[in-house]
Formats: structure tokens, C-alpha cells, sequence
């Protein structure tokens, strides 16, 4: 039980690590709030006859999204990143910011999307010609792009990521900005409302872009000769028996592969959906 009342910032034994749950109010109420908003827009559009916008896999999808999310910030993965393990923290960082938020979008892809919230907050937020302002300038690709680029790369910057295990406020802040960088780049390359910002050929640049810039990172901690970050070059208890250099290395390799199957996956599916626009555009010129 000990385990489930450490927070950020105090030391948890290698011992205690397998109970090391953390009971965050905040998270849990998000991710209760995130599930109850899905479901009542789940059920809105199905009452509608429109069972196939809002199918039983796009409700599993979305659950999936929350579990992940919510059991990466939980977790003993939590405690085993602050306090021992880069690779660690690494891979809690790109659950949250990049895979639960990936999952999430794709589940909400079509109308669904316009039943996440309840008419009755929908319609004033509508109203609101600043927000929506705001919403389109955030959802410039470049603006997006830029933000995603610059919260990953700040955050990663060793005298910062040193500052935020030692400060609990700043450490929420970066989960948070992790999230809101992750949705507005995944909501661009999945146009989950169907906007059409960007051309299938631009999204699958964007992608690309997203992936060169994950792998600059990558490279520096894959490469690097010596250990960047002086917290976890310092921990005396090394967990797996991983060195500082070889944790450090693994979290490149971490980030590298979580990006490979997801960035890597979507540039797959619109490359194949501009094949089959291909192949039905030159069927029917040859009809």
C-alpha cells in the first residue's frame, strides 16, 4: 500500500516498485470524463441508426486509447521512469504523447467526432469566433509541426528534463503539452472531422517530417558518448543491470521504434489509399 501513495519526486525502493501505483486524482478523473464524453456521443450517433459510425471496434479503439494512456501515468512505468530508467520515462512519454493519442483520433474519425461533446456544450463553444480562430491557426500544419517540435525537443533538453523530476507542477505541465502537441499533429494526419487541411500527399509529408525530427533525438541519445542526464546518471540502483549510456541508448531506440510503428503505419495507409485511388481513376479511364 505504501506504493500507492508515492508521488513524483520521492524515492521509491526496487523493492516496493511492483506496488508502486500511483492514485492520481487528476488522471483518473480525465481519463473518466474522456470514456464518459465517447460514450454518450457513441451512443447519440448508434440511436441514429448509424451503427456504422460508431461501431463496436471504434468503442474498443478508444478504450484502449484511455487504458494505455491512463496506466502509463499510473503505472509502476511512472515510478521505474522518475526515478530509475530513461528508457523508462521514455517510453511513458511517446504512450502518452504519440500512441494513446494516435488510438484516440483514429476512434473518433467521421461524425463521431461531432457527438464527443453533448449539444448543450457543443453548441456555445460553436459560438465562440476567438476559439474557433484559435483552433484553426493551432491547426495550421505548420504551427502544428512547429509546436510538436519544439515541446519534444524542449522537454528533452538534459538541464530541463532534470528540472522536471525534481518539480511536480512543471512534470504534469509536460504531460500536458506532450497530449495537446500529439493531438493537434495526429488530428492533422488523420482529419478526423474530414477537413482537408492537408492533401493525402502533404499528410504523408507531415509524417515524414515528424519522423525525421523523432529520429534527430533519437540519434543523440543512441550516439552519444556520454550519459546527458546527470538524474539518472547518478542513480547508484541500476535497474536491469543497464549502465547510464545503455538505458540512455535504449530510450533512442524506444522513441525510434514507437515511432516506426505508428508514424511508419500511417504513412502505409495513406500510401496505399492513394494506390487504390490510382488504380480505381485509371479503371474507370479505361471503361
Amino acid at each position: 500500500m505504501i506504493g500507492l501513495l508515492l508521488a513524483h519526486g520521492d524515492e521509491v525502493p526496487t523493492s516496493e516498485l511492483g506496488s508502486a501505483w500511483e492514485t492520481s486524482p487528476a488522471v483518473l478523473a480525465g481519463s473518466t470524463l474522456a470514456l464518459a464524453l465517447f460514450a454518450q456521443g457513441w451512443i447519440r450517433l448508434r440511436r441514429r441508426g448509424r451503427k456504422d459510425l460508431a461501431s463496436y471496434d471504434r468503442l474498443a479503439l478508444f478504450v484502449t486509447a484511455v487504458v494505455l494512456g491512463t496506466l502509463a501515468l499510473i503505472s509502476p512505468l511512472d515510478a521505474i521512469g522518475e526515478e530509475y530508467l530513461l528508457s523508462a520515462h521514455m517510453l511513458e512519454h511517446v504512450i502518452i504523447g504519440d500512441a494513446a493519442v494516435a488510438l484516440a483520433i483514429v476512434a473518433l474519425r467521421g461524425p463521431l467526432i461531432f457527438f464527443l461533446l453533448p449539444p448543450f456544450v457543443l453548441s456555445p463553444l460553436a459560438g465562440l469566433g476567438w476559439l474557433r480562430a484559435a483552433l484553426r491557426f493551432l491547426l495550421r500544419p505548420w504551427v502544428a509541426f512547429g509546436i510538436w517540435a519544439v515541446v519534444f525537443a524542449a522537454w528533452h533538453y538534459p538541464p530541463a528534463y532534470d528540472y522536471v523530476l525534481d518539480h511536480q507542477a512543471v512534470h504534469d505541465l509536460q504531460h500536458v503539452t506532450f497530449v495537446l502537441a500529439g493531438v493537434l499533429v495526429w488530428t492533422l494526419l488523420v482529419d478526423p472531422a474530414r477537413r482537408g487541411d492537408l492533401r493525402r500527399s502533404g499528410r504523408i509529408a507531415l509524417a515524414v517530417g515528424l519522423f525525421a525530427c523523432g529520429q534527430i533525438l533519437s540519434d543523440v541519445l543512441i550516439f552519444s558518448f556520454d550519459p546527458l542526464y546527470p538524474a539518472y546518471a547518478a542513480q547508484d540502483e541500476r535497474l536491469l543491470g543497464l549502465s547510464p549510456l545503455a538505458d540512455q541508448q535504449l530510450a533512442g531506440v524506444v522513441m525510434m521504434v514507437e515511432q516506426t510503428i505508428t508514424l511508419g503505419t500511417c504513412i502505409a495507409l495513406l500510401l496505399l489509399a492513394s494506390h487504390r485511388e490510382l488504380v480505381r481513376r485509371e479503371a474507370a479511364e479505361s471503361a
